[in-house]
């Protein structure tokens, strides 16, 4: 049954994409995670009946279609997509070392979405999707050393799950327990800092759904950490696609002064031959208008620190801590909303305005292309992807990555795993 409930993250679909992903299938965890599809439409997605019938539906699902393991487990989970693979192990994480930054983050959550998967984790009393989690692979490290020796050994046995979505991702999940479980939490225990790549509210209301302290100080054993379900993968396997951009207007420009304005704070080549649809390296912007392709290179944009591309300043060059502001700015999303989204476009805040939408860089540029074709947008930007470098540095500053930096891809899918709290 493991193919017809697992279901993508609830927060990657609308009301209207997870109604009709779930039509004919009874199963689809998306009738949990998003029971207003199950409601008439329009039902206020935050609305008491919407997590009643959310536990109706997990309550129903858990009866007849699942299993409880009878000792705690941990599971190795490998995603492949194309010739692309990543094997992590999805485990409960600690909300203690969350709160203690040990478990660390790049982005800032939203109270309402916040909210909403904290009422969802109370009413049913679990987890039901994964956060997706990095670490240094670091060949150094006992402890990951251990870790990736386990994974081999044991994806080399019988899976629990196996299959092929219908986004053509395989997904292939083994069960560990015994003295290869307790050797991965020792593992684990070695890696000195783990850090959440997708699915920050998910963590944030783990962390609120746990019982508050008032509570438990009749209770000591209330409070302890019941943990938050996560998978984490080593950093040499996450793959972070581009997170590009479409605006639907010109902000009262032409084609051509839209062109000259962007012409005073870049280089702009255009491409007739579509070959720069996608930038090269970081530093270069592709921007689609008037049906040419622009290759963008910002003339005011500094050095990103010396090292290799997609390094941040002072990272890997010998220069100490980088400078959070430094490495924030250089970043290729910095440079396109600093420079042309604000002052040419009037892109202001780019989670709020409307005359913005992103589109994840597994769709391709072809996408960008039909939605200024058809009107929809007026003009398109394609981005060279954020390095995994990139991310670690700036959570490792104690800084936050700007609003819809990374789009990672294969993504996890919801109702296979479980957590009950």
């Amino acid at each position: 049954m493991a193919p017809r409930i697992a279901a993508v993250p609830y927060d990657v679909v609308s009301a209207d994409e997870a109604r009709a992903l779930a039509e004919g299938n009874p199963l689809s965890f998306l009738r949990v995670s998003r029971a207003e599809i199950e409601l008439p439409p329009g039902t206020d997605p935050y609305a008491a009946e919407v997590y009643d019938r959310a536990v109706e539906n997990f309550r129903t699902l858990r009866a007849t279609s699942m299993v409880v393991e009878d000792e705690p487990s941990v599971y190795f989970y490998r995603l492949r997509m194309g010739k692309h693979t990543q094997t992590g192990l999805a485990a409960c994480f600690s909300i203690d070392e969350y709160d203690r930054n040990i478990i660390k983050k790049h982005e800032r959550t939203r109270p309402d979405k916040e909210d909403d998967r904290t009422r969802h984790m109370k009413a049913l009393r679990a987890q039901t999707g994964p956060v997706f989690l990095t670490y240094r692979a670091d060949p150094a490290s006992g402890g990951v050393a251990e870790i990736l020796e386990i994974a081999k050994r044991v994806s080399q046995t019988a899976p629990l799950f196996d299959f092929d979505a219908p986004d053509a991702v395989r997904h292939t999940i083994w069960r560990v327990g015994g003295a290869d479980r307790d050797a991965l939490v020792k593992g684990f225990a070695r890696i000195p800092a783990l850090y959440i790549a997708d699915g920050h509210h998910r963590a944030a209301s783990a962390a609120r759904a746990r019982v508050p302290a008032p509570i438990a100080a009749n209770d000591p054993a209330a409070r302890r950490d019941p943990g938050f379900l996560a998978v984490a993968f080593p950093s040499d396997q996450v793959q972070i696609l581009p997170y590009n951009r479409v605006v639907k207007d010109l902000n009262g420009l032409t084609p051509d002064s839209f062109l000259r304005a962007v012409a005073g704070t870049f280089e702009v080549q255009p491409d007739a031959q579509r070959s720069s649809a996608s930038p090269r390296h970081p530093g270069e912007i592709a921007m689609y208008v008037g049906g040419t392709w622009h290759t963008l290179t910002s003339r005011v944009q500094g050095s990103r620190g010396g090292g290799a591309p997609g390094t941040p300043p002072g990272v890997g060059s010998g220069a100490g801590t980088p400078d959070p502001s430094m490495l924030i700015a250089s970043l290729d999303v910095s440079v396109l909303q600093e420079c042309l989204l604000a002052p040419i476009l009037g892109i202001g805040d780019v989670r709020t305005d409307k005359r913005i939408d992103f589109v994840g860089g597994g769709r391709g540029t072809r996408e960008l292309e039909a939605l200024v074709e058809s009107g929809k947008a007026a003009v398109a930007f394609s981005l060279f992807p954020v390095s995994v470098v990139d991310l670690m540095a700036v959570a490792d500053a104690g800084a936050i990555m700007p609003p819809k930096s990374t789009w990672f891809e294969p993504k996890l899918r919801d109702g296979l795993l479980i957590h009950e709290i």
